[in-house]
């Protein structure tokens, strides 16, 4: 996750693509609109970059009838129209809305003419990839580069907002690479670790911990909140949380469905560690060589990168996905598709791939900013993929993010963006607790507080210091969508707008996140006796996303056709059917045993009491629709026959 929140007013838009203006500077300039990151200021600024460094950029170009494809993408998504799933084919789309021939020339042409090497062009005319050096960038777009402190990183940036020619201002979307802004851009996973990311070192999860919720109860520690609680869960395997989420004993397994899972760089061991572990804990499951492909992109021509993109935090990521990915949708298919780095340059050229291509029918995000503090073109461009995916029939799901409603963090509410945008579907976190049948004993919103066991007494006291837990809140950039009208209520959609419109509230359903009632996954680590497989229990809405993805893959595969852009209909089911189970609060804690060095008991002991659904937040697990699991969980079989 990222940055700090500052709301850019004009960048609101009503669940459509955002289409902001190119406004004029100069006799034959344009500017483009919040283009210049607010963190690239004077005082920040380290150094110069260097004239002669090399990057590369794309200029993203706009949809030819914005109008045109906001209503044909609702019309194929709205249960209650004609055309509903009446799913338009690439082609199809690109005939209609993408960039013209005169367009795409002329965009080209004036990239050539300043001396760019043009790349090459997507199926869907999405954008123009150039590269050249850093004072090409700077004369074609009319800034200076420099490199800038934030967030303990050195990024390079414009020192202004970027221009074009005034010819040209209707045709460019956005710009994406000129700026490292989303080098900050981070996986939403959780090990519960201090650090709160997987390290590159091993990891490994302390004993005691229970097989199930509720097998083995600290009866040696005080008790917390006057109970003795039962230790976490070792780590939930792929038999309990299907059966936990009713997906186990129906005629369908993801079979004639593929997902994609969009993640930075790609492991070396991705597919040997979720071989392993599927062989290991789901043996009549494997992962067949044939459910499995990869399409990684090489690097970015960029001689200036980011200091920090911990390239192993992604791993565990990427793991984490297929893994969880194939728990709950054995006979699916899984693309896994990684960006050459953890720029935006990379992420959304990943992105944009699968759905210019239609590579896959549901596309697992898990990552995203800290907040909505963003640039614009990068909002833009996001935007303008996602509704290509729901014109074309494709799911994109992103993590809610891991960091509640950021108001700790950023010094007020706010959602997290991909998960804001009103054509993905935002999936949150809960705390499950699965019994020793494998069905769902209680299942709760997931927030986090811990208490720390320090001589004889936890320290802070109930509920603990908050530690993590499902991110949601309201937009300030999105516009309440039309599916949640009538649903949201109006105290969550009407915060954060400042007498404006109501906004779009995340999450929109949630699954297992909690990394204390969390999901066991096998990979490759670093130990202090050498490189090898193991295994140990992770958790965050990155974990969320994954398992909604599969059991929406069992779902397409069950009902013979593939949902898309799921959000109309699970807003329309919710009201009126049992598909999707309502989240409520429930009073839990977990006792939580971790290694003090990560990896084995030679450097002692930590003991902590983890409060499941954490209660002094400004977003709270309620009856009916609430910002901390959305409208709440599948609900098995209705869940599974999804209309």
């Amino acid at each position: 996750m990222r940055r700090a929140m500052t709301v850019v007013a004009s960048l609101a838009l009503a669940g459509g693509a955002l289409a902001l203006p190119v406004t004029a500077s100069a006799q034959d300039r344009a500017v483009i609109p919040a283009s210049h990151p607010s963190w690239a200021t004077p005082q920040a600024k380290v150094t110069d970059s260097a004239p002669s460094a090399k990057l590369s950029f794309r200029v993203y170009l706009t949809t030819r009838d914005q109008a045109g494809a906001d209503a044909a993408a609702r019309a194929v998504s709205d249960p209650s129209g004609p055309s509903f799933r009446q799913y338009l084919s690439p082609d199809q789309v690109r005939d209609r809305f993408a960039a013209s021939d005169a367009t795409l020339g002329a965009v080209r042409n004036w990239l050539s003419g300043s001396g760019f090497a043009i790349g090459d062009i997507p199926p869907n005319r999405a954008y123009v990839e150039a590269t050249g050096t850093t004072g090409q960038v700077e004369q074609a777009f009319g800034v200076d580069l420099a490199r800038y402190r934030v967030e303990g990183q050195v990024l390079r940036a414009a020192d202004r907002e970027l221009s074009v020619p005034a010819a040209l201002s209707a045709d460019v979307l956005g710009v994406i690479g000129v700026d490292q802004a989303t080098a900050l851009m981070k996986p939403d996973i959780t090990d519960g670790s201090p650090s709160d990311v997987p390290p590159p070192a091993g990891f490994r999860n302390a004993r005691p911990c229970s097989a199930y919720y509720g097998e083995k109860i600290d009866t040696t520690d005080p008790a917390y909140q006057g109970r003795q609680r039962p230790y976490a869960p070792c780590g939930y395997t792929p038999a309990q949380l299907r059966s936990a989420y009713g997906v186990d004993g129906v005629r369908a397994d993801g079979t004639g469905t593929t997902v994609a899972i969009v993640d930075a760089f790609a492991s070396p061991t991705l597919y040997a560690d979720a071989a392993e572990y599927a062989r290991r804990n789901d043996p009549g499951h494997p992962l067949r060589p044939s459910q499995f492909a990869q399409q990684v992109f090489p690097a970015n021509v960029d001689q200036e990168p980011p200091d920090q993109c911990d390239a192993a935090g992604w791993y565990g990521e990427q793991t984490l996905d297929v893994e969880a990915v194939h728990a709950m949708a054995p006979g699916a298919k899984i693309l896994y598709v990684g960006g050459s780095d953890c720029q935006d340059a990379s992420l959304d050229e990943a992105l944009n791939w699968i759905v210019a291509g239609h590579h896959a029918d549901i596309i697992s995000n898990s990552y995203g900013d800290a907040g909505e503090d963003i640039p614009a073109a990068e909002v833009r461009v996001w935007t303008q993929i996602a509704q290509q995916a729901a014109l074309e029939g494709i799911g994109v799901y992103f993590s809610s993010g891991d960091n509640g409603d950021e108001a700790a963090r950023l010094g007020a509410p706010s959602a997290d963006f991909p998960a804001s945008d009103s054509w993905v579907t935002a999936v949150g976190g809960t705390s499950l607790a699965i019994g020793k049948d494998g069905r769902t004993l209680f299942e709760t919103g997931w927030e986090t507080g811990k208490s720390t066991l320090t001589g004889g007494a936890y320290t802070p006291p109930y509920p603990g210091a908050y530690t993590s837990g499902s991110g949601g809140g309201t937009s300030v950039l999105f516009d309440e969508p039309f599916y949640q009208k009538g649903v949201v209520p109006d105290a969550l959609a009407a915060q954060n707008q400042h007498g404006k419109a109501r906004g779009r509230v995340v999450p929109d359903i949630s699954a297992v996140g909690d990394p204390n009632t969390g999901f066991l996954i096998g990979q490759t680590q670093t130990f202090p006796d050498g490189v090898h497989y193991d295994q140990y229990r992770i958790g965050g809405t990155s974990l969320a996303s994954p398992v909604l993805a599969g059991i929406m893959a069992v779902s397409d595969s069950l009902t013979g056709f593939h949902h898309g852009f799921v959000n109309p209909v699970l807003y329309q089911v919710a009201a009126r059917t049992p598909a999707v189970r309502d989240v409520r609060h429930v009073d839990a804690a977990v006792m939580r045993v971790d290694y003090a060095n990560s990896v084995d008991a030679s450097g002692g002991l930590v003991t902590s009491a983890r409060d499941l659904d954490w209660p002094d937040l400004t977003i709270h697990t309620t009856p009916g629709y609430d910002d901390v699991t959305g409208l709440g969980v599948p609900n098995g079989l209705a869940f599974l026959l999804l209309p």
